[in-house]
C-alpha cells in the first residue's frame, strides 16, 4: 500500500512540475517564473486572440520537452528556462501567419527548434572565453528561430495594420507606456498591456517598476528620435526598451543604484539600436535589448559596484 501511495505522490510531482515548467515558460518571457503571471499572460494573448494563445501554448510545450528530452536540468525545465523562446516564436507565427492552419505545425517545430539553440547559445556563454561574464542566451534563440519562419513562410503570410494611427504626440506616449509592454509579445492592445504590467508587479513589484520605467523611457527616447508617431503609439518603437530595463536593474545585475542607473541608459541605448534597425528595414524583434543587455553585462564586469545576483 506505501508503495503505491509513494508511486502517485512521484506522479502527482511529475504533473506539477511539467504543469510548472509550462506556466513559467510563459512568464519567463519577462525573466520571472510565478504562476499567476503567466496566467495574466496568458490572458493578454486571450484578449489579442485565442489563437495566438493557443499558438503560444504550442510553441512554448515544444520546446519545454524538446529541452527535457535534450537533457536540460528538470530544475531549469521547471523554472521555465526551456520554454519561453518557444512560447514567443508561437506569438511571432501568429503574427507572420495569423490562424491558418499552416500555423500550428509551424510553431510546434519552430518551438522544438528553439531548445537546441538555446544550448547552443548556453555553450558558447559558458564553454568559450565569453564565459566570464556570465552572458544569458535570453531572447535570441526566440529572434533566430522567428525570422526563419518569417523568411521562409513568405506566400502564406498576412497582412496587418496597426491598432491606431495618430497625430498626437501626447496619445502616442500614453498609450505607449502599455503597448510598449504588449509588443515584448508582439500583441498591439492597451488591456493586454495592462494585463502584462498588472503581472510583473504581481511577481515583483521592483520588475514592475523597472517595465514602467522602460516604457516611459523608451516611449520618450522614440520621440525625441522622431520615430513615428504611429509606430510610438502602438508600442513597435519602445518595447525593447522594457526588457533591457527589467534585465539590468534586477535580472542580471543585483538590484541597486549602479543597476538602475545601468538600466536608464540601456534603455536610451536600446532606443538608438532600434532606430538603426528600423532604418535598415531588418526583422527587428527582441534584438535591440539583446544586444544592447549583452553589451551593458560585459561593461558592468568591469565596474565593482555592478554586482550579479
Amino acid at each position: 500500500m506505501s508503495s503505491t501511495r509513494s508511486e502517485a505522490r512521484s506522479q502527482d510531482s511529475k504533473a506539477t512540475n511539467w504543469l510548472l515548467a509550462f506556466a513559467h515558460g510563459v512568464s519567463q518571457i519577462f525573466f520571472q517564473a510565478n504562476l499567476w503571471t503567466a496566467l495574466l499572460f496568458l490572458a493578454a494573448f486571450v484578449v489579442a486572440d485565442w489563437r495566438m494563445a493557443l499558438l503560444v501554448v504550442l510553441g512554448c510545450v515544444a520546446q519545454t520537452v524538446t529541452g527535457k528530452l535534450l537533457g536540460v536540468k528538470t530544475d531549469d525545465v521547471v523554472a521555465g528556462l526551456q520554454g519561453f523562446c518557444g512560447a514567443l516564436v508561437g506569438a511571432a507565427t501568429f503574427t507572420i501567419l495569423g490562424g491558418q492552419l499552416a500555423s500550428y505545425p509551424i510553431a510546434i517545430i519552430g518551438g522544438a527548434l528553439c531548445a537546441p539553440i538555446t544550448l547552443l547559445f548556453i555553450w558558447l556563454f559558458t564553454k568559450t572565453p565569453l564565459k566570464i561574464y556570465g552572458l544569458p542566451a535570453t531572447t535570441a534563440p526566440f529572434c533566430i528561430v522567428a525570422t526563419i519562419i518569417l523568411l521562409s513562410t513568405v506566400p502564406l503570410h498576412v497582412s496587418s495594420s496597426p491598432e491606431l494611427t495618430t497625430n498626437s504626440e501626447v496619445l502616442a506616449f500614453f498609450r505607449s507606456v502599455l503597448t510598449n509592454a504588449s509588443q515584448v509579445v508582439l500583441i498591439d492592445n492597451v488591456w493586454a498591456g495592462a494585463l502584462i504590467l498588472i503581472g510583473l508587479f504581481v511577481a515583483n513589484w521592483k520588475v514592475g517598476i523597472a517595465a514602467v520605467l522602460g516604457s516611459v523611457v523608451g516611449s520618450l527616447c522614440a520621440l525625441a528620435l522622431q520615430e513615428t508617431l504611429t509606430e510610438t503609439a502602438n508600442g513597435l518603437a519602445g518595447y525593447s526598451g522594457v526588457l533591457t530595463a527589467i534585465a539590468l536593474s534586477v535580472t542580471f545585475l543585483k538590484s541597486n543604484a549602479t543597476s538602475w542607473i545601468l538600466a536608464v541608459i540601456g534603455t536610451i541605448i536600446t532606443a538608438l539600436v532600434t532606430l538603426l534597425m528600423h532604418r535598415l528595414g531588418a526583422p527587428t524583434y527582441t534584438w535591440p535589448y539583446i544586444l544592447t543587455t549583452w553589451v551593458f553585462l560585459v561593461i558592468a564586469h568591469y565596474i565593482p559596484s555592478a554586482k550579479k545576483p
